[in-house]
């Protein structure tokens, strides 16, 4: 299916690995100029190159961290007029809320929350000028099923998502959408690192946690990265345009509702 975005040009926060990596490389694949981002240089100039070698494209890249505000600025310097945006940022760490306190709470908000809406509002007016724009907020399934340890995330989150619910109504018009990914247990650096963190409180491995925790999936397995990459770069296809406001959960089955 040609998605009908060549020439794009697409700016993927928090793009040097895991699904953020996964949708650069979709949208590269789609013929799309992505500018990729990521705090660590190394790392974001390794993962330009592999983008550029399997697809053709001429990677940008900005090493910085897209929730502060020097970041943000530098990351837009590179491309001023993006017509799709993918928001996306590591999430806050699990525990307890009886062990967070005010300054915790405030950079959970910060990274998942403001820093999405920050960068949405810079963009949009330049999208709907254009009469074209694609925004994607990479959230988590913990948007539709909250997970007790991860409080930070579900509290952040979901009020992005209440944001966008807003938002995407009064852009439609103008050809502009704004959705989000919901992602589910996916084979990324971070849910390695959960199950690393599963297995050394419960004495287990890390092999066990990864079987046992298939095992609770219908599908009996995790994500692949390309196949989040692939929604991604559908939602931001001229083939997506009367999609909006929505949440895509892409969980294997995982969450039990009807709705």
């Amino acid at each position: 299916m040609d998605l009908g975005i060549a020439g794009r040009k697409a700016i993927i926060c928090a793009s040097s690995k895991g699904l953020g990596k996964a949708c650069a490389m979709e949208l590269a694949r789609e013929g799309v100029d992505v500018i990729i981002n990521g705090r660590t240089a190394e790392t974001v100039e390794t993962t330009a190159q592999e983008i550029r070698d399997a697809t053709g494209i001429d990677v940008k890249t900005v090493a910085c961290d897209v929730t502060t505000e020097q970041g943000r600025e530098k990351l837009l310097a590179a491309c001023p007029a993006p017509d799709i945006l993918i928001n996306n940022a590591g999430g806050p760490p699990p525990g307890n809320f009886r062990d967070w306190d005010g300054d915790t709470w405030h950079n959970a908000v910060e990274a998942n929350m403001v820093t999405p809406i920050l960068l949405i509002k810079a963009v949009v007016d330049g999208m709907i000028d254009r009469k074209f724009g694609r925004i994607v907020n990479i959230t988590s399934g913990a948007v539709k099923a909250p997970i007790p340890i991860l409080g930070l995330s579900n509290g952040a989150r979901s009020g992005l998502t209440g944001f966008v619910a807003g938002l995407a109504r009064e852009i439609a018009a103008n050809n502009v959408t704004c959705n989000n990914l919901l992602p589910g247990p996916f084979e990324t650096d971070r849910l390695t690192s959960t199950l690393q963190a599963a297995a050394k409180k419960n004495g287990t491995t890390l092999e066990q946690e990864w079987a046992n925790r298939q095992a609770t999936n219908p599908s009996k397995r995790f994500g692949k990265p390309d196949e989040f990459g692939a929604a991604c770069a559908f939602l931001c296809s001229n083939r997506a345009g009367f999609i909006t406001g929505q949440n895509w959960l892409l969980d294997g089955g995982a969450y039990p509702g009807t709705f």
